[in-house]
C-alpha cells in the first residue's frame, strides 16, 4: 500500500507552503452588508487568506502541521514552524474569531470548514513544543458551539458529495470532540446513528460531475466511528450487501477527470483520494474477503489520483490534504 515517506512529505510540504500564503486567486464565503464590507480577504481572515478559499487554507495548514510532526527531520519542517509562529497569534486569531460574530456569518463555511478547523486544532495540540493549539482554541471552541446548535436543528443529513456533506464534517469533528468536548462527541454519535441507521442496499448514484466525496462511503466511514465495531458490521452488511460481487460497481471504479483546469471537474481527483481514505479506514472492520476488496480499491483509486496532486492550481491548492488523509487512514484516527 502507498505510504507516506520523507520524499512525499517534502513534496506535499512544498506544495502547501506555496499556497497557504498565496492571496490570489481567492473565493470568499462572504455576505456584504454594505460598501464597507467590500475589502480584501486578508482584512477579514489574516490567517486563512490563501489557498484559493478559507477551508482549503485551513486544511492546507493541517497538512503542514501533520507533516511537521511526522517528518520533523525534513528540510521544510523549520519553515513550517516559523510560518505557524507568525500566523497563529492572538491578534490574528481574534480577527478570525470576530468574523463569526457578524450577523451574516451564521452559515459561514458550514459544515466543511467547521470540521476542518477542529481537525487543525486537534493536530496543533499534538505539537507540545508550541503554543499553536492554545492560540487556536478560541476559534475551535466557537465552531464546536456551532456544531452543537446545528445538530440540534438539522432534521435530515446532507448527502451531496461536496462541501455541504454532513457525514464528512462529523468524522473530523468527532475526532476532535473525543478529546475536547465529550457532550459534542455524544451528540455526533447519537445524531449519526439515528439519521443513517435505516439506510439499506445503497445504490451509490455517484459520482456527480463535481463531487470530491463519495456519499456512500463517507456515510459508511461516519457510521464506523459512531457505532461499535459489532454494530457497524451489522449495519454495513445491510448497507452494501453486494460488496463481495463488486457492486455497486461505481464504488470500485476511479472517476474520469476530463479537465483538471476546471475547478469543479478537478474535484473528481479528490473523489478518488477520499474513496481511498474511506476504503482504507473501513477495511479493518470488514470480513476478510471484503477487506481485501476494500484495500484493493483504495490502491486503485490512489494510483489514479496521485500523479495529479501537483500541476494545475485548481487541484494543487487542496488535493495534498486528501492524499495525506488516505495515506494515514489506518493509523489512529486517520491522522497519526
Amino acid at each position: 500500500m502507498m505510504r507516506l515517506n520523507e520524499t512525499i512529505a517534502s513534496q506535499f510540504a512544498r506544495i502547501a507552503l506555496g499556497h497557504v500564503t498565496r492571496p490570489y486567486p481567492y473565493k470568499m464565503d462572504h455576505v456584504l452588508q454594505g460598501d464597507e464590507d467590500a475589502r480584501p480577504p486578508r482584512t477579514f481572515h489574516p490567517i486563512f487568506f490563501g489557498s484559493f478559499d478559507w477551508h482549503s487554507c485551513v486544511h492546507g495548514w493541517w497538512t503542514l502541521l501533520t507533516l511537521r510532526r511526522l517528518c520533523p527531520g525534513n528540510a521544510e519542517a523549520q519553515a513550517i514552524a516559523e510560518l505557524a509562529d507568525a500566523s497563529f497569534t492572538p491578534t490574528k486569531v481574534a480577527t478570525e474569531r470576530a468574523y463569526l460574530d457578524r450577523p451574516t456569518s451564521a452559515g459561514f463555511e458550514r459544515p466543511y470548514g467547521w470540521g476542518w478547523l477542529l481537525y487543525l486544532h486537534l493536530e496543533a495540540s499534538r505539537h507540545e513544543d508550541k503554543l499553536w493549539a492554545a492560540e487556536l482554541e478560541p476559534l475551535a471552541r466557537a465552531f464546536a458551539e456551532r456544531f452543537h446548535i446545528y445538530l440540534a436543528k438539522l432534521t435530515y443529513p446532507i448527502r451531496v458529495g461536496t462541501h455541504f456533506n454532513t457525514a464528512f464534517a462529523l468524522i473530523l469533528a468527532l475526532e476532535w470532540a473525543d478529546r475536547f468536548d465529550a457532550p459534542l462527541a455524544k451528540a455526533i454519535r447519537t445524531w449519526a446513528a439515528e439519521k443513517y441507521r435505516d439506510d439499506r442496499d445503497c445504490q451509490a448514484w455517484e459520482p456527480g460531475g463535481d463531487e470530491f466525496l463519495s456519499s456512500a462511503l463517507i456515510e459508511a466511514m461516519c457510521m464506523s466511528r459512531a457505532l461499535s465495531p459489532e454494530q457497524f458490521a451489522t449495519w454495513f452488511a445491510a448497507f452494501l450487501p453486494r460488496m463481495a460481487d463488486l457492486q455497486p460497481a461505481t464504488l470500485f471504479t476511479p472517476p474520469t477527470v476530463s479537465d483538471r483546469s476546471d475547478g469543479k471537474i478537478a474535484h473528481l481527483d479528490g473523489l478518488s483520494l477520499s474513496r481511498a481514505w474511506c476504503w482504507r479506514s473501513i477495511a479493518p472492520l470488514l470480513p476478510e474477503r471484503e477487506a481485501g476488496i476494500a484495500y484493493g480499491s483504495a490502491e486503485e483509486h490512489m494510483a489514479a489520483a496521485m500523479p495529479h496532486v501537483a500541476g494545475d492550481y485548481m487541484g494543487e491548492h487542496w488535493l495534498a490534504s486528501f492524499a495525506l488523509l488516505a495515506m494515514l487512514a489506518d493509523e489512529a484516527g486517520g491522522a497519526g
